[in-house]
């Protein structure tokens, strides 16, 4: 009797060990999740703000001097941590345009947001099947990967899948 007392409780302190196992399991098998999720074509973010001006590089100064915005000479990278892995270091960049540029176009707008994207080529392919006008194929660098789509109102959107390591690797200055 005594050993089944025992053997009891050696089975009910391993199931307690377990449960703590299974829910540090069950964490990580969330994180399983999201790794899995993370192939799902979507939008995770901004990535950039693209606006014309009448002269980019005064108002990239004026921004820099009066804002306090680090500049560089494209206008400026914003630095922030990816909420799902805080170690990791995303970028959004802003960036003042010569005004009439053909950036924009086929926009009749002085403006572009660019989207972080994940599954660059899956958003593109849902995108065609729900009849988004896309306006080139996607274009590969080293820092990610790019294409162009126009919203039902005429807006140029830029989607990019960025590789965030790269601009890191890059070390340009930021703002924080």
């Amino acid at each position: 009797m005594k050993q089944i007392s025992l053997l009891f409780i050696i089975i009910s302190l391993l199931f307690s060990c377990n449960r703590e196992t299974t829910k540090e399991d069950s964490s990580s098998s969330t994180t399983t999740e999201a790794v899995i999720e993370d192939t799902i074509p979507k939008v995770t973010g901004i990535g950039g703000i693209f606006f014309g001006s009448e002269n980019p590089t005064e108002i990239r100064e004026w921004y820099g001097e009066k804002l306090g915005i680090v500049l560089d000479d494209y206008g400026a990278a914003f630095e922030f941590r990816n909420a799902n892995r805080p170690d990791e270091i995303n970028y959004l960049r802003w960036s003042p345009m010569q005004k009439g540029s053909e950036y924009f176009l086929p926009s009749k707008k002085e403006f572009m947001i660019n989207y972080r994207v994940q599954n660059i080529e899956g958003m593109v392919r849902n995108l065609k099947e729900k009849g988004v006008t896309v306006l080139d194929s996607i274009s590969t660098y080293e820092y990610g990967k790019f294409v162009h789509i126009m919203d039902p109102e005429g807006n140029k959107i830029e989607l990019w899948e960025p590789i965030d390591s790269i601009l890191t690797k890059i070390g340009s200055k930021t703002t924080k």
